[in-house]
């Protein structure tokens, strides 16, 4: 049965960038990466339109945010590239959705797992994820990512 396209997961959002890799031209993806590009999508979504993308949690990890769930999915590939995704069903993203899917991985898939890392590190959601018990909210997301549409 066919979901509707409004109930994507992470795992939808992952396997959307996984099939974006170009592996002739030596692009890859590792998990510490993917959770980067899974959390930016989130983050710019909650700006943009003011609701998650996806329901699972993400929480500020040691390497920043981590969505616990896609890491235990990928956790076998430990830093190694994790295949490209080849079976996904396009009809269940939204035009909207892969617009900003694409803006996230020219802006965000330029960058290594470890500057994506920096990057989050220097981010108030992260920040205060770490201060106040580990979850980076959707507030805090979306009051940080409103900033940085503003500023672009």
């Amino acid at each position: 049965m066919a979901r509707h396209k409004a109930e994507l997961t992470c795992f939808d959002v992952a396997d959307y960038f996984l099939s974006l890799v170009d592996e002739d031209s030596g692009d890859s993806i590792s998990n510490l990466k993917l959770q980067k590009l899974v959390y930016y999508a989130q983050g710019f979504h909650l700006a943009i339109f003011d609701t998650p993308l996806f329901c699972e949690d993400i929480e500020a990890w040691t390497l920043g945010p981590v969505i616990p769930a896609l890491y235990d999915k990928y956790k076998e590939y430990r830093a190694n590239p994790i295949p490209k995704s080849t079976d996904i069903d396009f009809s269940i993203y939204e035009p909207q959705i892969i617009e900003l899917l694409n803006d996230v991985w020219n802006v965000y898939g330029q960058y290594s797992a470890w500057r994506l890392s920096e990057l989050a590190h220097a981010e108030s959601p992260w920040k205060m994820a770490k201060e106040t018990g580990g979850f980076i909210t959707h507030q805090s997301l979306q009051g940080y990512f409103k900033t940085q549409i503003q500023e672009s």
